[in-house]
C-alpha cells in the first residue's frame, strides 16, 4: 500500500497542496482575506492556516496589509507572467494549424478580471488582415472571445460584470442592454460558439469557442474583414476551432 501520511493525495505533499490552496482560494476571492476567512474558507484548522500564510509571506507570495488582512504578493506577477507566456506558447501550434485551414487570423485570449487580454496570435497571410497586439486589453461585451467565455458563467455574474464595465458603446453593432447580451450568451452556449458582428471594430467578424476544462478562462478565435468572414466559413470554422480548443486544453493538463 502506497505511503500517505503527512500527505494528501497519494504522492502529493500536503502542506504544499494546502499553501496552493490558499493562493487558489484568496485569488478567487478578489486577492485580500484575514485568517480568519482563510480558515472557514479552507477549512483548515487556524493554527495551520497561521503557518501556512507566514511562510508565504516570508517567501513573497503574500504581505500583511496594516489592516492585517493578507493580500497576495508581487511575486505571483512574475510568476503570472511567466504562465501567460507559457500559455501562447501552448496555443501557437493550434492557432497556426486554423490559419492554414482557414485563411484568417487566429487568437486566444483570457478574462483577467473584467477584461479580456489577448495572449496570442497567428495572423492571416492575407495582405488586408486583422492583427491584434498580444497584452492588448478589451471589455468582453464586445468581443466573440468574451461572450465565448461567459457564456460559462451564471446569469448573475455576467450581470455584476457589465454593471461594473458600463458596456460602452464602440460602434453601431455593439451590446449595451444587459438583457439583449444574456440572451446572446444563452443563444452562444447552445450553439458552442459566439460571435462578434462589427461590435468592437465595423468591418469585423469574428467567431470564437472557449476552451474547456482550461486553467483559466480561455477562448480562441478567428477574426477577418466582414467581406470574407461569410457565412460557408463561419459554419467550416467552428468544427475547427471546437477541435482546436478541445487539443489545447489537453496540452495544458
Amino acid at each position: 500500500m502506497a505511503e500517505t501520511n503527512g500527505k494528501g493525495r497519494t504522492g502529493s505533499v500536503q502542506s504544499i497542496e494546502r499553501a496552493f490552496g490558499l493562493l487558489e482560494t484568496m485569488a478567487d476571492a478578489g486577492g485580500m482575506m484575514g485568517l480568519s476567512q482563510l480558515a472557514a474558507a479552507s477549512g483548515l484548522p487556524l493554527p495551520t492556516i497561521h503557518r501556512l500564510v507566514r511562510t508565504l509571506v516570508d517567501l513573497g507570495y503574500l504581505r500583511q496589509e496594516p489592516s492585517r488582512q493578507y493580500v497576495l504578493g508581487p511575486k505571483l506577477v512574475r510568476l503570472g507572467e511567466s504562465s501567460s507566456h507559457m500559455l501562447s506558447v501552448f496555443a501557437r501550434p493550434h492557432l497556426a494549424r486554423l490559419v492554414d485551414e482557414l485563411g484568417e487570423s487566429a487568437n486566444m485570449a483570457m478574462l483577467d478580471g473584467d477584461q479580456i487580454v489577448y495572449l496570442a496570435q497567428v495572423p492571416s497571410r492575407h495582405s488586408m488582415r486583422m492583427f491584434t497586439e498580444v497584452g492588448r486589453r478589451v471589455l468582453p461585451h464586445c468581443t466573440a472571445v468574451g461572450k465565448a467565455i461567459l457564456a460559462q458563467f451564471p446569469d448573475a455574474e455576467v450581470r455584476e460584470l457589465l454593471h461594473r464595465t458600463g458596456m460602452p458603446k464602440h460602434t453601431d453593432n455593439t451590446l449595451t442592454n444587459p438583457d439583449a447580451f444574456t440572451a446572446q450568451l444563452h443563444q452562444a452556449e447552445a450553439n458552442g460558439y459566439a460571435m462578434d458582428e462589427g461590435e468592437q471594430e465595423l468591418g469585423v467578424r469574428c467567431v470564437a469557442v472557449a476552451v474547456p476544462d482550461a486553467p483559466s478562462h480561455l477562448a480562441i478565435s478567428i477574426s477577418g474583414p466582414a467581406g470574407r468572414m461569410t457565412e460557408p466559413l463561419v459554419e467550416q470554422a467552428v468544427p475547427l476551432l471546437t477541435q482546436a480548443a478541445k487539443a489545447l486544453s489537453e496540452d495544458l493538463h
